[in-house]
């Protein structure tokens, strides 16, 4: 059983996926067997929930022992996680402060798999924030995409613009009003009939940039709901994307500095698709 209060306006959904990771693997089975109470009143279904609001997930010793993501590299200032799919930075964050300190310092989406870092301390969070700002940390992603691709590799510049009422970004191919620069560089790394394994680096790191501008050039993620095609995930019986955090490589100053030229590499890949 776990006990949660509300902090502000939501819903049952968006909370569990902001505060336990577990909750929100069986969210669909613990409303089926009304074993969630909001306010001691049971409920079966995604309900509003507010600010002061009591939520109780009677889930079992088996659920809650399911792994949010594995542990990459730890020390006394930075976590490294190798999150899994289905699981949001906001729902790890709350998992791991219950162990002490922690900040997120950058995010991944909640159905992107991979590497993702925290601080453990306010200096470490300086330092990362200022190193994420400033590009020194080198992020790779590998993804499985639509094998539309007319080059082997390229360096893609585009404008990225947010549409916050749909929670979607737009790509414009020239400056645009309230879009930003992104710029995308990729090179396949193997093709199989009409899927293609993208190797990823990004030079913006943008909200949604990857899988919004790998849709523009008309080769999306597979498994992507949003950007993607419909027909092609359902080919391949995917509703997640296929994108992971692969590659971290630090060029910091200060106290992190001990961490320039490491790679950290995530144990997740593709290597069970059939090519």
């Amino acid at each position: 059983m776990k006990i949660f209060r509300v902090s502000n306006e939501t819903n049952l959904k968006d909370f569990t996926d902001c505060v336990f990771p577990q909750g929100g693997f069986c969210l669909a089975a613990l409303l089926r067997g009304k074993d969630i109470k909001v306010n001691g009143a049971r409920v079966n279904k995604n309900v509003p929930l507010s600010c002061g609001d009591e939520v109780v997930y009677y889930t079992s010793p088996k659920q809650e022992a399911m792994p949010s993501h594995l542990t990459a590299y730890e020390d006394g200032n930075i976590y490294i996680a190798d999150k899994f799919s289905g699981v949001s930075t906001e729902g790890l964050l709350s998992e791991l402060s219950s162990r002490g300190e922690f900040y997120a310092v950058h995010r991944l989406d909640r159905n992107t798999r991979g590497l993702i870092v925290f601080a453990k301390n306010k200096s470490a969070e300086g330092e990362l924030l200022r190193a994420f700002k400033e590009r020194k940390v080198h992020k790779k992603y590998i993804a499985l995409c639509e094998n539309r691709f007319k080059k082997d590799a390229d360096k893609m510049t585009a404008y990225l613009k947010k549409d916050e009422k749909n929670s979607l970004v737009k790509i414009c191919p020239n400056a645009c009003a309230g879009g930003v620069e992104i710029i995308t560089e990729y090179r396949i790394l193997k093709r199989s009939g009409d899927v293609a394994l993208a190797e990823i680096t990004l030079h913006t790191g943008r909200t949604h940039q990857i899988r919004a501008h790998f849709a523009y050039i008309g080769c999306p993620v597979l498994g992507d709901g949003k950007y993607g095609d419909s027909a092609f995930n359902k080919k391949y019986s995917l509703a997640r994307q296929q994108l992971i955090s692969k590659h971290l490589l630090f060029d910091v100053g200060g106290g992190l500095s001990y961490l320039n030229g490491r790679v950290f590499e995530s144990c997740f890949d593709f290597s069970d698709f059939p090519f």
